[in-house]
């Protein structure tokens, strides 16, 4: 999987593969053992396992109550790459979960910063219908 172009608007959950095979999310200018960046793979193309998940019941102001976080493993071409995001819905250790774009994470309306100062969009996973 390489840099395709989107055909829509929704920007890539974009991930970096190494020169040594290692992958990364988010990715970083040097790999973990000083590889250099060779490509990018789109994990919005990929389920993932939950691997673990804890939720918030007193999250910071805009997070929607309850706030429930997950640790999730995706595997490309046999490498493994985790992720932390909110979710969508039940989730259990084992559970299969997809990314979906959403354009607001959070309410920028009670944050303590200008609404244009940051991005409010972004990933978050949903479990997969079985």
């Amino acid at each position: 999987m390489s840099d395709a172009d989107s055909t829509d608007d929704t920007p890539p959950m974009e991930a970096v593969r190494y020169d040594d095979g290692t992958i990364t999310y988010p990715g970083h200018p040097v790999g973990p053992d000083g590889g250099d960046p060779i490509e990018s793979i789109d994990l919005s193309e990929y389920t993932a396992e939950v691997l673990t998940w804890t939720t918030n019941t007193a999250p910071p102001p805009g997070v929607r109550e309850p706030n429930t976080l997950a640790i999730v493993e995706f595997t490309v071409d046999g490498e493994w790459v985790r992720a932390i995001g909110q979710v969508d819905g039940d989730v259990s250790i084992g559970q299969t979960v997809q990314p979906v774009y959403v354009d607001e994470l959070r309410d920028p309306e009670p944050s303590v910063r200008a609404r244009d100062s940051q991005d409010w969009d972004g990933y978050r996973f949903e479990p997969v219908s079985e």
